[in-house]
C-alpha cells in the first residue's frame, strides 16, 4: 500500500484554484483531519466536493487506485482534494536561471532589439561584475554576441548603448507557470 501513498493528488484552495500537488498520504491526512474534501466527478461531468469521514470510503471514478488494508477490502485514493480554509495562492518566486532570463527577455537582444536563437545569445551584466555589478534579475540581460562585444566591460552609457527594457524580477503567474517558469525546474 505504501506505493499508493506516494501517488500525486491535486490540491485546490477553497476558491477552486490549483495551489499544489501533494502525496496521497498527505491528502488522506488532510481528509481525516477534516481540513479538506474530496472533489467528486458527477455523472453529468460536473464536480462537487464530498465530505470524507473516518468511516467512509469514497467511491468514484476519481480515485487513483484501490488498495487493500487488513481492516478493509478496498480503499480509494483521491485524485483531487479541496482545502476547506485556504483561499489564497502560495507566493512563488521565479528561479533565477539562464532559461528564465531568456524567457523574460523573449530571446531578444536588449541593446539592438533583434530576436535570436538562444545559442546566439549571451547574458550580459549591465553594470560589469568587476565594478560591483551583482548577478541578479535587475542587472542581467540578454545580448547578442555583437552587442556584447561592443559593450565589453563598460556600462551601456559609457558604450553609447541604450537598453530596450530595464531588467527586473519577473512576477510568478500561475496561468503561465506551466509554459514558462517551471521548465527549468524539471
Amino acid at each position: 500500500m505504501s506505493c499508493y501513498l506516494n501517488q500525486q493528488v491535486l490540491v485546490l484552495n477553497r476558491l477552486w484554484q490549483a495551489v499544489n500537488v501533494c502525496s496521497a498520504r498527505r491528502a488522506l491526512t488532510l481528509l481525516f483531519e477534516g481540513r479538506a474534501q474530496v472533489v467528486m466527478n458527477n455523472s453529468d461531468g460536473s464536480f462537487k466536493p464530498s465530505i470524507f469521514t473516518n468511516g467512509t470510503i469514497f467511491r468514484s471514478r476519481n480515485r487513483i487506485r484501490r488498495a487493500s488494508t487488513p481492516s478493509r477490502s478496498g480503499f480509494g485514493f483521491p485524485r483531487v482534494i479541496l482545502l476547506m480554509l485556504f483561499d489564497r495562492l502560495p507566493k512563488k518566486e521565479v528561479k533565477f536561471t539562464r532559461h528564465n532570463i531568456f524567457e523574460r527577455d523573449q530571446n531578444t537582444c536588449q541593446y539592438c532589439g533583434n530576436n535570436f536563437d538562444r545559442k546566439d545569445l549571451n547574458l550580459d551584466h549591465v553594470i560589469p561584475r568587476d565594478r560591483g555589478g551583482p548577478t541578479t534579475w535587475e542587472n542581467i540581460v540578454c545580448s547578442c554576441v555583437e552587442c556584447n562585444t561592443i559593450k565589453a566591460n563598460r556600462t551601456p552609457h559609457e558604450a553609447g548603448m541604450h537598453l530596450i527594457r530595464k531588467p527586473k524580477r519577473p512576477k510568478w503567474r500561475p496561468i503561465r507557470a506551466d509554459q514558462l517558469w517551471f521548465r527549468a525546474s524539471r
